[in-house]
This record gives structure tokens, sequence and C-alpha cells, in this order.
């Protein structure tokens, strides 16, 4: 069984920074994709990244494209978001994600396999 455990989240103000981080444990961890999602109050699970864990693709949300960078450290089996120019609207709560293999797009909820319990970010002044 894999589990995901975020960390890094907190309140900061607009045009300030963060980092998450989500550790990965499990007998043998090796993802296809892992994925960072968020969830804003009354609203779905959106996708936000996602690296394809060998090789290192990436991908992102066109509003959070030029201010979060997603990168992994294969050895730690560690993911991290840095977010940098933080909006209000990026408040929310940040899950990250892991696939087993691929299952399409890898921008939906549906398909990734195990989830972390989340991380609360809120960008207020």
């Amino acid at each position: 069984q894999v589990q995901l455990v975020e960390s890094g989240g907190g309140l900061v103000q607009p045009g300030g920074s963060l980092r998450l981080s989500c550790v990965a444990s499990g007998r043998t961890f090796s993802p296809y994709f892992m994925g960072w999602f968020r969830q804003a109050p009354g609203k779905e699970r959106e996708f936000v990244s996602a690296i394809k864990w060998s090789g290192g693709s990436v991908y992102y949300e066109d509003s959070v494209k030029v201010r979060f960078t997603i990168s992994r450290n294969s050895a730690k089996n560690t993911l991290y978001l840095r977010m940098n120019s933080l909006k209000p609207e990026d408040t929310g709560v940040y899950y990250c994600a892991a696939a087993r293999g691929p299952n399409g797009s890898m921008k939906t909820p549906v398909e990734y396999d195990y989830w972390g319990q989340g991380a609360q970010v809120t960008v207020s002044s």
C-alpha cells in the first residue's frame, strides 16, 4: 500500500511563496505519474500540475503555468510544488496523488490511485 503525506501549507500574503512537499512510502513505490490537485470550498477538485515520474515531463494548469514549479526527488520518493506569486484564488486544500499507470490525460482525479490527506493553502492579506 502506498501512503502519501503532504506538508508545507500555510497562510501567505498575496505575492508570497510556499513550497509543498509530498513524501511517498510503500513497499515498492514506482508511480507512472504524480500530480497536485487543489480544492477550494464549494468547488470540485481541480488539476494543478503533474510530472511523469520516469523522465520528468511536466504539465501545468494554465493559470499556474508561470508561477508554479513541480519537481521530484526519486531517491527520496518526494514530490514538490513550488508556488510563487500566490493569489487569493490559489487558496484551497492541495492534494498530492500518484497513478500506477497511464489512464489518459493524467489531469483528472479519477486517473489517480493514491491520495494524500491534503494541505491547506490560504492566500490572504
